[in-house]
């Protein structure tokens, strides 16, 4: 599954009275739930028919001019290399690494109707989809795959211990894997803004909350359906690296990317193109299975 959906602008995050509740006990990183509880919390099967029509074959704009670049250039696929596509939503990175080369891609989804919406859409023999719990891979954590990736679904996940585990448990020794996810020192969902100083003329970064681990609501079709909605699960950098290093996945690269979007000409434009080159939007890492 891939929540950057909501695309760059904060503005397009609900603003409800429900600022974010912090993660339950059952919900917190690295610690396990009850199956049933989990998958109600991170399926999007329920959103699955509207996902795949937003998304298509290639992706949103900022799948194709950001985040798909960024996970092909750090995963570096060669001909011949076995691929696993972690939380493959509809399949639009699974198709690209075919495309890039890989030998095989076996992409993994907790939604059935997402799975389905894979297959539907093709790509080719290299392609093979399964469902699955990335958090649970079973026989698809077999040590086999030369590189893994996750693409925009590790913050829809309320267990990003168990799902970084099965991960590293999945790939050969020295196996690589992307990350890529939306930025969390600089995005969260109804917990950062931007805003403007009208003394200074600059458009600045304003951050409500971000050390708390938190789990967000976000509505999938604001105002039209309002009880429709998937769960954003935000914890700070820090969490994530002492998760990867408790699942022997080093960090050894990364980029933080900024937005590609330019405004129209205008009073404000300078200042806003100014801060878009600033304040990273998505975070992209690269990262090494540990002997």
């Amino acid at each position: 599954m891939l929540a950057g959906m909501h695309g760059e602008g904060d503005r397009k995050f609900p603003r409800g009275p429900q600022r974010g509740r912090p993660l339950p006990r059952r919900g917190r990183p690295g610690e396990p739930g009850g199956a049933a509880a989990r998958a109600k919390g991170t399926s999007w099967e329920h959103v699955a028919a509207w996902y795949d029509k937003l998304t298509g074959d290639g992706g949103a704009d900022y799948h194709r001019h950001l985040l798909i670049p960024a996970a092909l250039r750090l995963l570096n696929v060669h001909a011949g290399q076995k691929v696993l596509d972690l939380c493959c939503g509809q399949g639009v990175l699974a198709r690209a690494l075919a495309q890039a080369g890989a030998a095989e891609v076996v992409g993994v989804d907790l939604s059935g109707a997402l799975i389905q919406a894979a297959r539907d859409r093709g790509g080719g023999e290299a392609l093979r989809y399964v469902q699955a719990d990335a958090r649970a891979l079973g026989p698809l954590a077999d040590g086999s795959f030369d590189a893994a990736a996750c693409l925009m679904a590790v913050h829809d996940v309320d267990d990003a211990g168990s799902l970084f585990r099965n991960l590293a448990a999945a790939l050969k020794p020295a196996g690589r894997a992307v990350l890529v996810l939306m930025h969390p020192c600089f995005r969260v969902p109804r917990q950062s803004h931007w805003g403007w100083d009208d003394q200074l003329k600059t458009q600045y970064r304003r951050m409500d909350r971000y050390a708390s681990e938190i789990a967000i609501p976000i509505a999938t079709h604001p105002g039209a359906r309002p009880g429709e909605h998937t769960m954003f699960f935000h914890r700070p950098l820090g969490t994530y690296l002492r998760l990867l290093a408790s699942a022997g996945l080093a960090v050894t690269g990364g980029e933080e990317l900024l937005s590609h979007h330019r405004s129209e000409p205008g009073g404000r434009s300078r200042a806003e193109n100014r801060a878009r080159g600033e304040f990273p939007v998505f975070l992209a890492l690269q990262l090494l299975k540990l002997p």
